[in-house]
């Protein structure tokens, strides 16, 4: 079994590193407000995570086999989300491309106080990745040979896992020189941002 946890390690963590909506809404949100907001997020996706590692564990991909029409709501209702945050993501930067040079950049409204936990945890559950990779690659590991203790220590793993990743990169951008950047290239990140969110949201209506 040592072998099985280091596996599903390994693969969830290579699956964390590779950049998506989850990422880009934590760094923005800690580069833009502060590391305490970020980990708002961050605890929102890892909420999102323990719905999706706990579907999983009981059989997501036996159910998204069986219901066809709950794959579609997840795969439409989780574009439209990311779709609606890139929009969000681009007006903020129109808004900086039209202000007048030599004044104060304006917090970009990512999200109010406190609700960087809800938005971190609709990010997570409309995540393209979360649905492809719980739905088929992670459920390959889980067998039925796999006990109820295993399935335990895979559900604390994936969850732990998650949890510090995403501090790691909250704690990351959170750094002065950060965001010292950030506000210096603020329209083009909040910009190219919200093109991938948007193509995210594209990306997950078409694919349906």
């Amino acid at each position: 079994m040592l072998i099985l946890f280091l596996t599903v390690a390994l693969v969830h963590f290579i699956a964390l590193m590779s950049p998506g909506p989850d990422f880009f809404f934590v760094s923005q949100t800690a580069a833009s407000r502060s590391r305490k907001e970020a980990m708002y997020g961050v605890l929102g996706i890892t909420l999102g995570i323990v719905i999706w590692a706990g579907v999983a564990l009981m059989g997501l991909h036996l159910i998204l086999q069986k219901m066809a029409w709950l794959h579609q709501i997840i795969m439409v209702g989780g574009g439209l989300y990311l779709l609606w945050m890139g929009w969000q993501m681009l007006r903020s930067a129109r808004r900086q491309h039209l202000q007048p040079s030599g004044q104060p950049e304006a917090e970009v409204p990512l999200a109010g106080k406190g609700r960087s936990f809800l938005k971190g945890f609709l990010t997570n559950l409309s995540n393209p990745k979360a649905v492809i990779y719980f739905g088929s690659v992670f459920s390959l590991f889980v067998g039925d040979e796999v006990g109820a203790g295993e399935r335990w220590g895979l559900f604390l793993l994936i969850v732990a896992e998650t949890f510090i990743w995403f501090s790691l990169v909250a704690s990351i951008f959170a750094l002065p020189v950060m965001r010292r950047g950030y506000q210096r290239l603020a329209k083009w990140i909040d910009g190219v941002a919200g093109v991938l969110f948007a193509g995210f949201g594209l990306h997950l209506i078409l694919s349906r």
